[in-house]
């Protein structure tokens, strides 16, 4: 092993000047797969923080995802049967049981639940109305839930608790309102139930949606705006692990028959969104590894066409058709790991190129520089798909090879 391993490193070095574009080759893939990778792994990952920051992992909610079987469907169960335009049963809207249901949810190791009340309301203060969505809170069951706490730039969520009708309302909502920390205003809800407000917090979360739309209450308070005392419409969920929010979710909803839907489920169309650029990802950068690939394979082709006595020498030497398509294949593998590795040390430095970019604005996710991920897994899976390029390259002429019949070449070389 170790001469074949020579033999294979000499050809390669006799070659110099092509050895080295096809290794410049797979290094450029590697690193463009390194820099580019870093990039969409970074925003993503950045992404989902701030779903699973912001956002419950788990909702459940009121109502029932599909309707309840009919009774034509429980007499044939197995029968050939349709039934549809099935109207929704009139009943008082809210979760039943809440407070036994949070104690089951409670009960769970790592989870952690609270029971709240939303609705929309019409806030006014002086000439302008601005419709928001108001979420009645328990304070101390909420914090454990929500990172809500820690967006607040102005009051806190016990200021709530401190003034009677208390209101925590986004800065962008405040803005667009004109009010202050302090001010009053008049909250309308549909049920014509008018209350007025004092503005206690100012909120902060960088999702436009939440900053703009979203105020917050005692559920006390919001059951009263709402006229629907004691009533909750919604259980949130946080779990110590995320990835068991989709399971959990439907283990839930089968025993509950309420919706219960998981951050992954809310999230749907962004996390596909994400599969389509992963995709376009592996595609271009591959495209560019099969490039460097074709590189080695015409190196590989072409030291077996100049290298036909010598092959013809190994095997009367006793060199078998395993040990002549080693050296070849070992050459491509050679290009393509020193490849690989320099293609790292790009990668790097071109993340360390792009993490000193700085835009003159402050881009709407709060930061002003590329979100770059540093993820050893990236470096690896780069490496390993430039080591299987370059071995598959050099598989067609490693075969060539080794079929050679040397009593034709030398016979042809007289």
């Amino acid at each position: 092993m170790r001469l074949i391993l020579d033999l294979a490193r000499g050809m390669l070095s006799r070659r110099r000047r092509q050895t080295l574009v096809s290794v410049l080759g797979v290094a450029l893939g590697v690193a463009f797969f390194i820099a580019i990778a870093s990039l969409m792994r970074g925003f993503q990952t950045y992404f989902v923080q701030q779903v699973i920051d912001v956002q419950p992992h788990i909702v459940i909610k009121d109502e029932t995802r599909r309707p309840l079987r009919q009774a034509a469907e429980l007499a044939a169960p197995d029968g050939a049967v349709a039934i549809n335009g099935v109207k929704p049963r009139d009943r008082v809207r809210g979760i039943r049981a809440a407070g036994d249901k949070l104690a089951i949810l409670e009960a769970i190791p790592g989870v952690a639940a609270a029971a709240i009340l939303t609705g929309p309301a019409l806030l006014r203060y002086g000439a302008r109305d601005v419709t928001i969505t108001v979420t009645g809170i328990e304070p101390a069951r909420y914090r454990r839930v929500s990172n809500l706490e820690k967006d607040i730039i102005q009051g806190s969520l016990e200021d709530l608790r401190s003034a009677a009708n208390g209101l925590i309302i986004g800065d962008t909502l405040a803005a667009r309102l004109g009010v202050q920390l302090g001010d009053t205003v008049i909250a309308v809800s549909p049920r014509g139930v008018s209350l007025q407000m004092k503005i206690v917090g100012l909120f902060h979360t960088g999702l436009v949606s939440l900053d703009q739309s979203a105020g917050y209450a005692l559920l006390k308070v919001n059951q009263v705006l709402q006229d629907r005392p004691n009533v909750v419409n919604q259980i949130l969920l946080r779990l110590s692990d995320v990835t068991q929010a989709e399971p959990l979710a439907r283990q839930l909803e089968d025993r509950f028959g309420d919706r219960s839907e998981s951050w992954e489920e809310q999230n749907r169309n962004i996390l596909t969104v994400f599969v389509i650029q992963n995709a376009i990802m592996y595609s271009v950068t591959g495209a560019i590894l099969l490039v460097a690939a074709f590189g080695i394979y015409n190196i590989i082709s072409t030291v077996v066409f100049e290298k036909t006595r010598d092959i013809a020498i190994l095997k009367s030497l006793g060199f078998t058709e395993r040990d002549i398509q080693l050296l070849f294949l070992l050459q491509g593998m050679i290009a393509g790991f020193i490849g690989a590795l320099l293609g790292c040390v790009i990668g790097q430095l071109m993340i360390e190129g792009l993490a000193q970019v700085r835009f003159r604005t402050e881009t709407p996710a709060g930061n002003d520089r590329f979100l770059l991920a540093r993820d050893w897994r990236i470096f690896a899976v780069a490496s390993f798909f430039a080591v299987v390029s370059a071995g598959l390259a050099a598989v067609i002429p490693a075969r060539r090879a080794a079929r050679l019949d040397p009593v034709q070449i030398v016979r042809g070389a007289a």
